[in-house]
This record gives structure tokens, sequence and C-alpha cells, in this order.
């Protein structure tokens, strides 16, 4: 269950309260708790199946996260149970029937998948129930990606007659190998969590009821560490899977953490055996 704005931390604490932040769909919640970014698809009704406007919605909130630097993790859900059922097909016939309105559709769905792939932020995808087509590709955007045991997971392409682009092949392929692509594009059908799992589509499963424990927990911990650290990691992992990576800009990287004034707090930290306070600096 989703908590509701400001119900939890002190209010006289600003880090400790919870707000969302304005948008122009209702469809799609950012919502901002301590050092997490909460990103939620918002449309329970079609298991948060996603329409245009939500797509639309996703670079905006992207902008509000990266922009704070209080936000160290952006986490993905749903609303209602489930993470993402796909595209919201009874939509298609408005805004993806003809070769004009796929064009215009591709262009606001791919600028939020290339957003979200190339957010500088960690990025985790908190997967409960339907994870299905579109859901898939969003999961595959972030950087870690954590099921609850009853998830389920598909791309249904080949009931629908939809072709998928290259680099979305691709992205599936760099997690769970080719083989496993194909199985999952060939049949159709859905996967379990456990298997998911073993096919490496997702980082770990988790009962169903202790997942958002989990996710939290795994946040946190996550916002409490060095974020140049962790934003050098992200961007050397990116050039490496390049088809030409800049080893370079991977090595400029390594030494902005060393020049860093965190280096420095780690450093004294650890000496002084207390938690380090990491700013980012």
């Amino acid at each position: 269950m989703l908590a509701e704005p400001n119900d939890r931390g002190n209010a006289e604490d600003p880090m400790d309260a919870v707000t969302d932040i304005e948008l122009p769909t209702t469809q799609m919640i950012g919502r901002i708790d301590g050092a997490i970014g909460w990103m939620i698809f918002n449309k329970p009704q079609r298991r948060n199946a996603v329409s245009l406007d939500m797509w639309a919605a996703m670079p905006a909130i992207l902008d509000r996260f990266e922009q704070d630097p209080a936000i160290r993790v952006i986490v993905l859900r749903g609303a209602g149970g489930n993470f993402v059922a796909g595209a919201d097909i009874s939509q298609f016939e408005q805004q993806r029937s003809s070769p004009e309105t796929v064009a215009h559709y591709e262009t606001i769905a791919g600028e939020a998948g290339r957003r979200l792939a190339g957010a500088r932020k960690p990025t985790i995808a908190m997967i409960e129930g339907y994870c299905i087509g579109g859901g898939v590709g969003i999961a595959l955007g972030c950087d870690l990606r954590f099921a609850g045991g009853g998830a389920k997971f598909g791309i249904p392409a080949a009931r629908l007659g939809l072709g998928y682009g290259p680099a979305g092949i691709r992205k599936l392929i760099d997690l769970v190998g080719p083989a496993h692509a194909k199985e999952i594009f060939y049949t159709a059908r859905h996967f379990t969590a456990e298997e998911a799992a073993g096919m490496g589509l997702i980082n770990r499963a988790r009962p169903d009821d202790a997942l958002e424990e989990f996710v939290r927990d795994t946040a946190s911990q996550i916002a409490a560490n060095a974020p140049l650290t962790i934003g050098a990691v992200k961007e050397t992992v990116a050039e490496l899977l390049s088809d030409q990576p800049d080893i370079a800009r991977c090595d400029r990287l390594v030494a902005e953490c060393f020049a860093s004034a965190d280096y420095i707090e780690g450093r004294r930290a650890f000496m002084e055996k207390r938690k380090p306070a990491f700013q980012g600096k």
C-alpha cells in the first residue's frame, strides 16, 4: 500500500517530509520521501498500463529528482499491486494507428526510456504483480530490479503483431543473454518471479509482503554511500557496455572520486569509527 503525502516523519524536519510534485497528469506521481524519489505509475484500474501522457510525464519527474541534491535514489513502482502491464492498448486506435501517430508515440515513449536509462542517480524498479511488455522495458531501464514472489513478466509482442526495435532487444540480451531473450519474445508467455531471477531478468525476488521493506532498506543503504562513487560506477558500466567505450572518461571519473571531499570524509570516518556523511562533493 502506498504512503499518503506527508503522513511520515517529523514536520519540523523537511528531510523527513513526504511531498508530491506537481504534474500535468494524475496518472503519474512523483513523490519525495527523504533521500528517495518515488516515480509511481498511478492507473490501477488498468494495471498501470502506460498512456502517452504517462510517458510524457516521466522526464519531468526525473528532472525534478535529478535537480534535488537531497535525493540519492530513484525508485519506480506501480499503484494497486501491479508494476506496469504494458502500454495502454485501448489508446492504440487513436494514438498508434497511422505512420504519423506511431512516429509521434515512439518519439515520446522513446525519450522517456532514454531519460530513464540515462538517469545520473541510481534507479530501482520495485516490481509487484504484472510487469508486461512496456513494463519490462521500463524495468530494464533501471539499474536494479527487485520483485515480489507473485510478480509476472512477459513481452506479448508476438501475440499483437508489434515490432520491437534493436535498442530494446539489445537491453534484454545484455541482461539475460540471446537464448532467454528469444524465449521471452517467441513464446510471449508469462514468466514467474522465480524464472525471472533464474535468467537474470531481476536481481532478487522477495515475498510480496516483504518487498517494500526490502526495497526501502536497499535504497537507504545506497543513499548512505558516496554519490560520486556510485555515479562513477554507473557511468563506467554504461561506457564498458557501449560499442566504443571511452576508457579515458572512466579514468577521469575515478580521479574525480579521489579528488573529492567525500573521499576525505570517507577516510576520516573509517579512522574515527563512525558513519560517513557524504555530500556528493
